[in-house]
């Protein structure tokens, strides 16, 4: 007998043959088998459907019920799906403390745990669930790294909450109560109250933040199916696109299109425009550069620069404007922000949908209203984040210049330092920041904090207490999505690697300049060169899994990608 012939389960040119087919696979069939496959399921392409649930996580509660419907598609295809989780961290429950160190750094390790579940049984492709903040750039460099066939499949925004009489209530709204609060222009009890109406569904929050500017980037990048962007986490139609998601891995399956055939450098400079378009957050700085890294595709800061001053901002929404997410679905969601700025796209570009950009947009029409406006009369004139340099920033600097006022678009003033987050909210909230002050936090970066912590709770009071004409926030750190205001953020190299941003004193003069792409310190080289004499970076307590990730992470400035060069 030709025992070879005997158990050639399935083509060869699957991957998931190495644990189908052959006499000695006997072990491998038999736990395939222990999981409830027939044999003619060992005949079937193997899926992984990768998701992200938590129970403690809003934008992922629902995912394991979405699940469901991308493995009814790929039964449907002839596909054999196979579902496990990774790990989700809520950026806003992280906000404010010592948690708000382990975001990032879980980029990474998504990354990782998705590559190891991936390559461990050797799938053919994979679905992937995520749902907020760091999970979608973690599964998509995952995407990239593996390049096997790969569809997203995000988990969607939630609807508004209706609070004191406003049917568009977005939580970035939410977290400047404490600093009115503080002021009086807001009770306790109306504070308590729009806690609980704030957040009514399951969802990413509301409002443009980092889960939702990365939910509408898949989009835009090509990687998951046209609405997938932006229909609501709570609608019929999500649960459709999740089913046609599982049909579609399939077709890529058979068509063999892989990622790196989707995320070229074209596609990464259409999510660079998309995220100008739309007035995203800051942080997708640092993911479509890791997303780049992961593809083997140039992008640097010059990139974001460049089509920050070409492509405008043209999407009102929060927290730089009016609207919610669900308002940009309902007025035509990201094709229509596609169509909007379709002349300054690579429509070349393929999709998981097996078209391009350009065909994908020939049936589509951009409707302008007062959420989604035209290039020619935007929301602004110029995209939403600028790049800023100087000698405070020598590798760069981010602004979300679409949420800060014209007033402050110049503004110089004298630093106030802090090693903390914490110590710089105590000072807002004791009433010590004097007008003209530029509030400097640094040991907040990547191998500073470890982890580069988000300073909402810090921009939160600025706003809420209405100081955010009278001073400026700058930071080796990071911002939420759910930031606006004078804050400038991921200043490279930053403080605990030897930054000018670790040699800043109190009264320096700093000099902001966002029409210019400035971000100076007012001091002399030669007065700098004598403040680095001994200097020694501060070193903040870590744990073993953050000792780790400060050791290979490199700068901001780069994405702040694991530098394994040397492993």
């Amino acid at each position: 007998m030709d025992y070879e012939t005997e158990f050639q389960m399935k083509d060869a040119g699957y991957r998931s043959s190495v644990l189908t087919n052959g006499l000695a696979r006997t072990g491998q069939r038999a736990l395939l088998y222990a999981t409830g496959m027939e044999e003619e399921d060992l005949k079937k392409p193997f899926v992984a459907v990768i998701g992200s649930f938590s129970e403690m996580v809003p934008g992922h509660v629902h995912l394991r019920e979405l699940a469901e419907y991308v493995k009814q598609g790929i039964l449907e295809a002839g596909g054999v799906p196979r579902q496990s989780e990774t790990i989700a961290i809520c950026d806003g429950l992280c906000q404010g403390h010592k948690g708000m160190r382990y975001p990032l750094a879980s980029r990474e390790l998504i990354a990782d745990s998705v590559e190891m579940v991936v390559e461990a049984h050797q799938f053919d492709a994979m679905v992937l669930l995520p749902g907020c903040d760091k999970i979608i750039p973690g599964m998509l460099m995952a995407a990239a790294r593996l390049d096997i066939p790969a569809v997203i499949v995000p988990g969607g925004p939630m609807l508004p909450g209706k609070v004191g009489g406003n049917p568009l209530f977005c939580s970035s709204e939410l977290r400047e109560y404490p600093g009115r609060v503080e002021m009086g222009t807001a009770t306790v009890e109306e504070m308590k109250d729009a806690e609980k109406r704030a957040l009514p569904t399951v969802g990413s929050c509301a409002h443009l933040g980092t889960a939702n500017s990365m939910c509408m980037l898949t989009e835009v990048l090509g990687m998951s199916l046209p609405g997938a962007g932006t229909a609501p986490a709570v609608s019929n139609e999500r649960k459709r696109i999740a089913k046609a998601s599982g049909r579609c891995v399939m077709e890529l399956l058979k068509k063999r299109i892989t990622p790196r055939k989707i995320l070229t450098r074209a596609a990464l400079l259409n999510g660079v425009a998309g995220a100008m378009a739309t007035g995203s957050s800051t942080n997708l700085v640092l993911h479509l550069m890791a997303l780049a890294h992961e593809a083997g595709v140039e992008l640097n800061l010059e990139d974001f620069d460049r089509i920050s001053r070409k492509v405008p901002f043209v999407c009102n929404l929060q927290p730089s404007g009016k609207y919610p997410i669900a308002s940009l679905d309902a007025s035509g969601g990201i094709p229509a922000v596609m169509k909007t700025i379709e002349s300054q796209l690579h429509t070349e570009a393929m999709t998981v949908a097996g078209k391009t950009v350009g065909e994908l947009l020939r049936k589509v029409e951009a409707r302008p209203d007062d959420v989604l406006k035209t290039m020619e009369h935007p929301q602004k004139p110029e995209g939403g984040i600028a790049i800023l340099r100087g000698n405070l920033a020598p590798e760069g600097a981010v602004i979300k210049q679409s949420g800060v006022k014209e007033s402050m678009y110049y503004f110089k003033g004298k630093a106030r330092v802090f090693p903390s987050m914490e110590e710089a909210d105590a000072a807002i909230s004791a009433g010590t920041i004097e007008k003209g002050t530029v509030i400097v936090i640094r040991y907040e970066g990547p191998k500073g904090g470890p982890g580069m912590r988000e300073m909402l709770s810090t921009t939160a009071l600025i706003m809420g207490r209405g100081m955010d004409e009278d001073c400026a926030l700058v930071t080796d750190g990071r911002f939420s999505g759910a930031t606006h205001g004078p804050c400038v953020g991921h200043v490279s190299p930053e403080a605990a690697a030897g930054g000018p941003i670790a040699f800043v004193r109190d009264g320096d003069e700093i000099e902001i300049d966002i029409p210019h792409r400035t971000l100076r310190l007012l001091v002399s080289q030669e007065e700098l060169a004598k403040r680095k004499e001994g200097w020694a970076p501060l070193r903040k307590p870590r744990t073993p899994s953050l000792a780790k990730y400060a050791y290979l992470v490199g700068s901001a400035g780069n994405g702040a990608v694991m530098d394994v060069s040397n492993l």
